[in-house]
């Protein structure tokens, strides 16, 4: 992470009340939709919904809880669903079998999260079968780097979708927001890709789909 990113985003949190309004700002890409989007509306998120609250009173679990039926389900299956399936492979995941996620939430948080440790009683587990030099090192993601791509390779083709005339005509976003948000990305000081890559995925689909012949 760049270090303005850094100190954008930590400044952004410091205002915010509790844990619960803290999460819904790091999982969102644009904190107010409706300065981008012409006549759009924040929608109610799951984990402000005061129906989970009740029944998960505990704030850490409703994160766990989000996670589970949102981000797990609508955005890391949906990805590995589709890269497995372009090459004719099956893919399973052990650890999400109805009877192992059912036990999983019956465990007291004090066995899932210890001494700043996350996912401790799987941790106990897999200190019996492998060296903990394994277990303790830092988390490898597979994302790929859309935020340089958007400043090198991509650079003509996100301009032109970002086009302040065509964004202004096509009348489904506000430019001023969208263009300064593309102007501290190429800044390089800021990663914004998170913000400009729906717009953009929007933008293509747009072009390729209903443009005029």
């Amino acid at each position: 992470m760049l270090p303005g990113d850094k100190l954008h985003k930590l400044a952004a949190l410091l205002v915010l009340d509790g844990p619960d309004a803290i999460y819904q700002r790091l999982v969102s890409s644009w904190h107010h939709p409706f300065d981008a989007v012409l006549g759009a509306r924040e929608r109610q998120a799951l984990l402000l919904d005061p129906a989970l609250g009740q029944n998960i009173p505990n704030s850490t679990e409703r994160m766990m809880f989000t996670d589970l039926v949102t981000y797990l389900a609508n955005d890391i299956m949906v990805k590995v669903d589709r890269a497995s399936m372009a090459v004719g492979l099956e893919v399973r995941g052990p650890l999400l079998d109805h009877r192992v996620v059912e036990w999983a939430w019956r465990l007291p948080l004090t066995l899932k999260r210890r001494a700043g440790h996350s996912k401790w009683v799987l941790r106990q587990v897999l200190y019996r079968y492998v060296p903990p030099e394994l277990v303790e090192r830092p988390k490898s993601g597979f994302g790929v780097p859309i935020d340089v791509w958007l400043r090198g390779p991509l650079r003509e083709w996100a301009e032109g979708l970002l086009d302040e005339r065509r964004l202004e005509q096509d009348g489904f976003f506000r430019p001023e927001p969208i263009r300064e948000a593309w102007r501290r990305h190429l800044s390089g000081h800021y990663n914004l890709h998170h913000q400009l890559w729906p717009i953009l995925m929007f933008q293509a689909w747009k072009q390729r789909w209903l443009s005029q012949p």
